[in-house]
């Protein structure tokens, strides 16, 4: 009888898929999660297509395995958006957070 998956449990071992397409490491991304490399290959052909699926949409670059110059410029773009992001993020909590306690 199959095991029923644990959303949870899922969207971690995706997170792993994910870091693994991201950074063309899966031995060290295996390392990190505690498993084997056959536990973590078993995952990302478990996951892999839906992955990169679900990349695609948010229009994250995949790099190649040899990047060209456009594709790493494009990739730092990326990343700099997203920090950006996030930066913007941090100060709207600090100053909800200034205005409550001052409440």
């Amino acid at each position: 009888m199959p095991r029923k998956k644990i959303d949870v449990i899922e969207d971690v071992k995706k997170k792993y898929v994910r870091m693994a397409i991201e950074t063309g490491q899966q031995t060290s991304t295996a390392r990190k999660a505690g498993i084997t490399r056959e536990t973590f290959r078993k995952w990302m052909k478990e996951y892999e297509d839906e992955v990169r699926e679900g990349m695609e949409k948010q229009n994250v670059t995949i790099l190649s395995e040899d990047p060209t110059k456009d594709e790493l410029k494009e990739k730092y773009e990326q990343a700099m958006k997203l920090l950006g992001e996030k930066e913007l993020e941090v100060a709207i909590l600090k100053n909800i957070i200034k205005k409550s306690e001052s409440q």
